[in-house]
């Protein structure tokens, strides 16, 4: 059966995106996901979204890693699948919608979408790290010379390690550039491997950076290897509310795929 298929990407995190309102695609075929976001044999993606409808809401998300099984939430999935909206008229430039961690507010404007994330009501500090749940599992480390730093072979030990057990955590590993601006490498678990860019992970790295003491600020500029993304919140002691993750969100192609 062909299948009519999207890309999308976020600052270089990228995805198949498919508008299933008519249900013409099996969530449950893990195989065929897997071979679509494959990149020499597939079409090539960090994850595959399908936008389905919502009895009370503008839509419904349900996002897959790129080794076919569904996941947690995805925030530049998040972004871009509310471009995919407005692309498909489903939204004009705002948005409420169901993700798998609950419900979403987004806006779009010139291809900039804010998109509101869940309040964060904890943060466990240790030594050498920080952890946090932005949606998705964050381990937040600081490393000094990021540039030269092997995110993968590090990120993959931290994540099949005995911290996070069988399902491991994403792991970010942060420079600070500034007050309000940090430099920010991700090593995504379903993906296996670095990408360019971490949505839930430059959540997670503003509020770590600020619940640390390295900001003060409370917008906060995320330098990935695919582009800058803010995040702006509010605080309430040592709750993080009013999360939004700000970035550009871009069609790339579209596609037919037997």
């Amino acid at each position: 059966m062909e299948l009519t298929f999207y890309k999308y990407q976020g600052t270089g995190n990228d995805f198949v995106m498919i508008d299933n309102r008519q249900e013409v695609f099996d969530r449950n075929d893990t195989k065929r996901i897997a071979f679509l976001c494959d990149r020499r044999f597939g079409i090539g993606a960090d994850g595959l979204i399908l936008l389905e409808n919502h009895d009370t809401y503008d839509f419904k998300m349900v996002y897959f890693n790129a080794d076919g099984r569904e996941s947690s939430m995805c925030g530049n999935g998040g972004r871009c699948i509310t471009a995919f909206a407005n692309f498909l008229g489903v939204i004009d430039n705002e948005a409420t919608f169901e993700a798998i961690d609950g419900i979403h507010k987004a806006r779009i404007k010139n291809q900039i979408v804010s998109l509101q994330m869940q309040d964060v009501k904890r943060i466990d500090k240790h030594d050498s790290y920080v952890f946090l749940d932005t949606g998705s599992p964050h381990h937040v480390q600081m490393e000094e010379n990021l540039k030269a730093f092997d995110v993968t072979a590090n990120g993959r030990q931290i994540r099949c390690s005995s911290l996070y057990g069988e399902s491991g955590s994403n792991v970010n590993f942060v420079s600070k550039n500034d007050d309000d601006n940090f430099s920010v490498r991700t090593y995504e678990r379903g993906v296996e491997d670095e990408t360019l860019s971490c949505g839930t992970g430059v959540t997670a790295v503003a509020l770590a950076m600020h619940y640390i003491g390295e900001t003060e600020k409370n917008l906060v500029t995320l330098q990935t290897e695919g582009g800058d993304l803010k995040v702006s919140f509010d605080t309430h002691g040592t709750s993080y509310t009013n999360i939004w993750l700000i970035g550009p969100a871009t069609q790339v192609f579209k596609g037919i795929v037997s």
